[in-house]
């Protein structure tokens, strides 16, 4: 009985180090891809702006950026 309560004990306390190791490594991996995704966000509204005030100020340039991305020649 002893035996099966140390194995038991044993058995919780390894697997309580495999969640806290685990859950450690998805934790900063969550938070890295987290920090990617609101820079993607900021860089994305940054751009956007740009492409906006082009078409406001000058619609030939915003043009010639949209057919460049979209892959059709001038």
């Amino acid at each position: 009985m002893i035996r099966t309560v140390a194995s038991l004990a044993l058995i919780l306390v390894a697997a309580w180090i495999a969640i806290r190791i685990v859950f450690g490594f998805a934790g900063g991996l969550l938070a890295l891809l987290l920090s990617l995704a609101f820079f993607a966000l900021k860089v994305l509204l940054v751009a956007g702006l740009v492409y906006w005030l082009l078409t406001v100020f000058s619609p030939d340039t915003a043009k010639k950026v949209r057919d460049t991305f979209r892959g059709e020649s001038l």
